[in-house]
């Protein structure tokens, strides 16, 4: 597709789905993350987030019981933690690692990075990586941009200026994107073909937005929309061949009344042969593999001029 800085950020060009092939012929990828993120403004945590009843629960029972379950089908997760929950509850994090499950970086403090200059973007990059990587032993390889529940918008946040500073930090994968339903590649400057595999995230699959909107104690919560939206979708992309990815938040999801829809939801996966349950990163070296930018990023000069007083 033709190019326009500022307004594309890949060629938009989907792969069909016979070309969309998984490890050792498996028919489905499927990522689930869990996003430990507590922020709700762009600022990111405040002392008074990491002090709450909801960070108690998180990170106590609410992790147990979601780790319980993972654990019940075999499932492994990606958690998206920022960096200062990291440092605030080390060997929780740490344990989830040693588990087998991935921990990417979810900001240094689930801030709207987008808001901040290069320097300070380029700070908190290199803080928050070193954080994670200090309590886990591991450097981390995804970055997430994950919503917060005072978002204007329900996707997130990300932009090609910091997508270009998490290739020079030596990211693998962005984990939240919309611009397709398998992985695609963000890029942050055409001119110089600068590329960052981007996994697809949709909060049609995210529970944070059908159990908590629009505030607490609201009334309107909507868990049984939210598994049939995950049942519909996985079995769309189950027998299409293509990849699947739901985001859960033990605040929101791990409560007795929520888990059993959760649980039959997990068995019915589990219940489909040639379901590859990946990790974020696993699913992103797959791809780097056998689609790479060189081979299958199409990328055109732009055919859109702008003019002196056009919208574009």
């Amino acid at each position: 597709m033709p190019w326009k800085q500022g307004y594309t950020i890949s060629d938009e060009v989907g792969l069909p789905d016979d070309e969309v092939h998984w490890p050792d012929g498996q028919r489905c990828c499927m990522r689930i993350v869990v996003d430990l993120g507590l922020a709700d403004a762009p600022e990111g945590l405040t002392p008074k987030n990491l002090r709450s009843p909801e960070a108690v629960f998180t990170m106590g029972e609410g992790l147990d019981v979601v780790l319980a379950l993972l654990a019940k089908h075999a499932l492994r997760a990606t958690f998206a933690v920022p960096a200062m929950m990291a440092a605030t509850y080390p060997q929780r994090v740490r344990a989830l690692h040693d588990a087998g499950h991935e921990i990417a970086v979810n900001g240094l403090k689930h801030e709207d990075m987008t808001q901040l200059s290069r320097e300070e973007k380029g700070r908190r990059i290199s803080w928050a990586t070193d954080m994670v990587s200090e309590v886990t032993g591991k450097r981390p390889t995804g970055w997430f941009g994950m919503p917060r529940v005072n978002d204007a918008f329900a996707v997130g946040t990300a932009s090609s200026p910091l997508i270009d500073m998490l290739i020079d930090a030596g990211y693998r994968y962005f984990g939240n994107g919309l611009a397709d339903d398998i992985p695609h590649y963000w890029v942050s400057d055409f001119a110089r073909r600068r590329v960052l595999l981007t996994l697809p995230s949709y909060y049609h699959f995210n529970d944070q937005y059908f159990m908590l909107y629009p505030r607490r104690g609201s009334g309107l919560e909507n868990p049984d929309v939210l598994m049939r939206n995950l049942r519909w979708e996985f079995d769309a992309q189950y027998a299409r061949g293509r990849h699947f990815e739901m985001t859960l938040h033990p605040q929101h999801v791990a409560w007795s009344d929520r888990m059993p829809g959760l649980e039959r939801f997990l068995a019915h996966v589990a219940s489909r042969p040639g379901v590859w349950n990946a990790t974020s990163d696993e699913c992103a070296r797959h791809w780097l593999a056998d689609y790479p930018a060189d081979k299958t990023l199409h990328l055109e000069p732009a055919v859109w001029r702008d003019h002196e007083g056009s919208l574009s």
